[in-house]
């Protein structure tokens, strides 16, 4: 994986090999910053199940002034830790812990997201569940997005404040852009 563009444009990102994760590719990357890139400059991120931390990085290396990397897998965090480590990448702090823990710890300290990205495996009610719970404890900024990741279109379920404003097919997947109402 290579980062496609900002301050980090063409180094690589370390991946791992572990059951229910998946790179997002460098063309859907591409398109799927194209689709944001006015919501990026100075943006707190949330890379919610970041896997590699690839798409948290992206949007460091594009303008984003924070970004936080949530996943619960060990070997995922320590991959996620040497990726910042190679690029020597400051504003980023990394959770190794539940998504649940993690989005309650950043409503119990105030913590406003301006972009979430969720990317969980596809085979779970995970994107439901974690939209539901970003909701509830109020942590996406109130002109906020939600970027999420599927392998169907019908699975990306989210309450009725928020809305689909773009959403694209890449192969087996789908991208959708939420924000609210």
């Amino acid at each position: 994986m290579k980062i496609i563009s900002g301050k980090y444009k063409g180094r690589n990102l370390l991946g791992f090999n572990i059951s229910g994760t998946r790179p997002t590719m460098d063309r859907v990357k591409e398109s799927l910053f194209a689709m944001i890139q006015p919501s990026l400059n100075d943006a707190l991120v949330l890379d919610l199940f970041a896997g590699s931390g690839n798409l948290g990085i992206e949007a460091l290396s594009q303008g984003a002034k924070g970004i936080y990397l949530v996943d619960k897998n060990r070997k995922a965090c320590n991959i996620i830790l040497n990726n910042l480590k190679n690029l020597d990448a400051e504003d980023a702090l990394v959770f190794c812990m539940d998504y649940l823990k993690a989005l309650k710890k950043f409503s119990d300290n105030n913590i406003l997201f301006d972009i979430i990205f969720i990317d969980p495996p596809y085979q779970t009610k995970l994107v439901e569940l974690s939209v539901d719970r970003i909701v509830e404890l109020g942590v996406l900024n109130k002109k906020g997005i939600i970027v999420v990741e599927s392998d169907k279109l019908e699975k990306i379920i989210y309450p009725s404040c928020l809305e689909i404003v773009k959403s694209k097919k890449y192969g087996d997947k789908w991208v959708a852009i939420l924000h609210y109402v």
